[in-house]
């Protein structure tokens, strides 16, 4: 007996036959940044901020946008600071 052509014939369920999943891409902001400003914001909590060169300085934090934070001392002028001079901050 000879044997025949067969086709092979697949099932449509395979991987073959899906399209390639993509992964996401990861959102551009997590929002705990901002969480993080407004929860100081509301509770008035004295920060200690760190900057770049090594100086510190001591306010609560009244407003801040994508690029800058506005700091309010006691004692001493209000302050605009970008966000890029900011080396760290924390609750004094």
């Amino acid at each position: 007996m000879e044997p025949a052509n067969r086709k092979m014939i697949r099932p449509s369920g395979t991987a073959a036959s899906r399209p390639p999943v993509k992964k996401q891409v990861p959102p551009d902001q997590t929002n705990a940044e901002n969480f993080y400003y407004l929860k100081q914001m509301q509770a008035k909590t004295l920060m200690v901020i760190v900057l770049k060169d090594g100086e510190m300085l001591e306010g609560v934090i009244e407003w801040y946008d994508r690029g800058s934070i506005k700091v309010n001392r006691e004692g001493a002028p209000n302050v605009l600071l970008f966000k890029d001079n900011i080396k760290y901050m924390y609750k004094a």
